[in-house]
């Protein structure tokens, strides 16, 4: 189905270089890097009271990476995460006249496409804490179990120099909102598991028929080269959604929604804990926010737009922003030891509409536990 390797050489023959750096201070970014994720461990627990639940366990490892570095692990990650699915889909068509024939062409194909999409994406990662990361030879560390942390050392670099911050403070804020995630993870034991779950759930309805999901396939890729309109506004057609929502059956959309509360949850909480530690540790944190705030918010071009919409990352972006005004609403009513009975367990995660409105969730779990 997917020609992995493929996926991984297309992509690092495309991805574009990194700011330019000298070897020393290529050298000095990745020890700072490491530092601030090191010290970022402390801002952040002390922050959200929130501490390990097995302190043996919570030494997950810190990678600093570069473009090449993010492919390799993400592919890993979703062979991992994927392969159920593609298992099943792979005995569809063996059953069809011609399928290892049209198996070996479509997994070079569909990798060629994974390939140019990871490409895409490596230039606008920052970080990210990696929760289902199996151990390669490239980039050991990933624990049974656990997960890691990765910070794309040119990514950085990048931003910082086009949103003229300091370096420093720059460096260290964006540390501490993936040590949120890191946290989140080892101090809440079940959330993982949760997650796997939810996503092994959304896979397991998805239709394997590998015509239809051909099809599909297709139909995104019209939307994105222009065979089709991608804005309804422009078009006075409706618009499409995101290549997520076209592969999606009623079954899925209703797990999307809880899928998509808990990521705005975890992505809002990380956000909120970087800006509230940082007025103590990152003296610029304000400009460091409005410049980045801003550059969330503006498009690169009408190709950029396009790729954002097909992946649904217009969506991740509000993940942040409605996710950060839940926890603060959250926080402000009944303070962060009130916000914590978050992560109780799945009962007590934010519904798509509480998120939303978060005074309904502090009515439901602070009245049921009172």
């Amino acid at each position: 189905m997917v020609d992995w390797n493929l996926a991984v050489a297309t992509a690092t023959r495309l991805v574009k270089p990194g700011p330019e750096v000298s070897r020393e201070e290529a050298r000095g970014i990745v020890a700072e890097l490491r530092r601030h994720a090191k010290a970022s461990e402390e801002h952040v627990r002390a922050f959200t009271g929130m501490h390990p639940a097995n302190p043996e366990e919570a030494d997950t490892p810190v990678l600093v990476v570069d473009r090449p570095g993010w492919v390799r692990a993400n592919v890993a990650g979703f062979r991992e995460l994927l392969s159920p699915l593609l298992s099943k889909v792979e005995e569809r068509r063996a059953s069809m006249p011609g399928g290892a024939v049209l198996g070996a062409v479509g997994g070079k194909v569909t990798g060629v496409e994974v390939g140019m999409l990871l490409s895409f994406l490596s230039s606008r990662v920052l970080g990210q804490y990696e929760t289902f990361a199996p151990a390669t030879r490239e980039l050991p560390g990933a624990t049974e179990g656990g997960g890691r942390l990765l910070l794309v050392a040119p990514n950085i670099v990048h931003v910082e120099r086009e949103l003229d911050v300091e370096p420093h403070d720059f460096r260290l804020w964006v540390c501490l909102h993936e040590e949120t995630h890191r946290t989140q993870f080892t101090a809440v034991p079940w959330l993982r598991d949760h997650i796997r779950m939810e996503i092994q759930s959304f896979l397991e309805q998805t239709d394997i028929d590998p015509s239809t999901l051909l099809e599909r396939l297709r139909e995104a890729a019209q939307s994105l080269t222009g065979g089709k309109p991608d804005s309804g506004e422009e078009s006075g057609t409706e618009e499409r959604g995101s290549f997520v929502e076209l592969v999606q059956t009623p079954a899925q959309r209703e797990i999307l929604g809880r899928l998509t509360a808990v990521m705005s949850l975890l992505e809002g909480h990380a956000d909120y804990v970087m800006d509230g530690v940082g007025p103590q540790v990152v003296p610029s944190v304000s400009e460091i926010r409005e410049k980045f705030q801003k550059r969330r918010a503006m498009g690169a071009g009408r190709l950029d737009q396009a790729l954002r919409k097909l992946l649904g990352l217009d969506a991740k972006l509000r993940q942040y922003r409605d996710g950060e005004k839940f926890v603060r609403a959250v926080v402000e009513e009944v303070g962060m030891e009130g916000f914590n009975r978050v992560w109780t367990s799945p009962n007590t995660l934010p519904t798509k509409a509480e998120i939303a409105k978060p005074a309904d969730w502090i009515a439901r779990v602070h009245r049921k536990a009172d």
